[in-house]
């Protein structure tokens, strides 16, 4: 055998002996200590179904107004009452989301009603048969002979927007209205005191509006019926 495997059998001989002295030192200590046991509470089951727990609310990408809302009232009534609603919250989100469209559209509808349509994409046109409208030729203008004019040529809506403007004309000289072609027909209801007076001009309003602005076209007998209540207000206005 030479040197060096004389050398590396001695090395592992010591070795071998050195960690059999320490296992045999080493003592298995046993465990005392005392363990405390943790029982779950009852009705843990109902403890976690609460609105706290319920995943199905959508809260990624932060706090969902409509949502944290209704979680609030459902759990308002949940206290109130004393029962579990089950809610699917993304459900009445949409619901919620449907009746704003919903009223938003009636809105417009509404407004749209009021303002016909043609009105409200164009600018009307003040110059009529070659008159610029202002408050001197308003005045001056003799508004039934245009409107004679119109009706021999069967233009009845051109006829009714005279009378509309004769309407104008008399509550402006009656100092009722102070006239500006900028106003608007509730501009001038808030300037009209009398309320039969201003119950009239806003059916005459309303029929104005819809005969020139909605270029509705109307026949003789439509016409006389509206020029019988332009004659009522302008009594009215005179009276």
């Amino acid at each position: 055998m030479n040197k060096a495997l004389k050398i590396t059998y001695l090395l592992c001989l010591a070795f071998f002996s050195f960690t059999s002295v320490n296992a045999q030192e080493l003592e298995i200590k046993k465990d005392s200590s005392t363990i405390d046991v943790t029982y779950f509470k009852e009705n843990i089951k109902e403890r976690y179904t609460g609105n706290d727990f319920n995943y199905s609310i959508n809260d990624t990408g932060g706090v969902n107004l409509i949502q944290s809302v209704l979680k609030k009232f459902f759990g308002w009534l949940q206290d109130i009452f004393g029962i579990d609603i089950d809610v699917n919250y993304k459900f009445l989100e949409y619901i919620v989301y449907a009746l704003l469209g919903v009223g938003a559209l009636f809105l417009l509808i509404r407004f749209l009603m009021q303002t016909p349509i043609s009105n409200v994409f164009k600018n009307e046109s003040r110059t009529i048969d070659s008159i610029y409208f202002t408050e001197d030729t308003l005045t001056e203008t003799n508004f039934d002979k245009l409107t004679k004019k119109a009706i021999k040529k069967g233009d009845y809506r051109l006829a009714t927007r005279y009378l509309y403007l004769k309407s104008l004309q008399q509550l402006s000289k009656k100092e009722i209205i102070k006239w500006n072609f900028d106003k608007t027909n509730s501009e001038y209801l808030t300037e009209i005191k009398n309320k039969n007076t201003k119950d009239l001009f806003k059916r005459a309003s309303y029929i104005y509006d819809y005969v020139w602005y909605g270029e509705f076209s109307i026949n003789e007998d439509n016409f006389n019926q509206n020029q019988a209540l332009f004659n009522q207000l302008n009594n009215a206005t005179n009276g």
